[in-house]
């Protein structure tokens, strides 16, 4: 399928990258609280890596929320009850994400990082199982739509501005 400008419609596929991008950014977290138990990563540069981390996976998820689930639930009434659980799995994440900010925010009172490193382990498996899922139901709905207006200008969820 063809846009008005001419090109594939794709914003499926464009979702599985930024999910590539977001995994890759907690990977990296991920090793930046292995670096700091290992005494190689300042509190301060941790809180900062997360905090644009956590922001950058906020402002996607957002995106789909007051976008991208609204777009598809008009065109496609049958994934609504897929794109409230979604919604819901954002709300699980946003507070993992707070519960995350505010343990990494405690380390230079002395936190324990090992909370920091069992809150990315929630973070990573609620991130994984939501992605796989979001991909498996609805990349194809994404790649058939051509909105012209997000081929002029990516809609939140879509941007590729990650945390590194």
């Amino acid at each position: 399928m063809s846009t008005s400008q001419g090109r594939l419609t794709a914003f499926g596929n464009q979702l599985i990258e930024v999910h590539i991008a977001l995994r890759e950014d907690l990977a990296a977290l991920r090793e930046s609280v292995e670096a700091h138990l290992a005494g190689g990563v300042r509190p301060r540069r941790l809180q900062a890596h997360c905090l644009a981390f956590c922001s950058t996976l906020n402002g996607h998820h957002t995106g789909e929320d007051d976008g991208a689930f609204r777009e598809l639930a008009e065109r496609f009434p049958e994934l609504r009850p897929v794109l409230e659980e979604l919604s819901r799995d954002h709300r699980l994440v946003e507070d993992c994400l707070r519960r995350l900010e505010t343990l990494v925010g405690g380390l230079e009172q002395g936190a324990d990082p090992r909370e920091v490193q069992l809150e990315l382990d929630t973070l990573a498996a609620l991130m994984e199982t939501h992605f796989t899922y979001e991909e498996k139901r609805l990349v194809a709905a994404l790649n058939s739509l051509d909105i012209p207006d997000w081929d002029l200008s990516p809609p939140a969820f879509l941007h590729k501005d990650t945390a590194r």
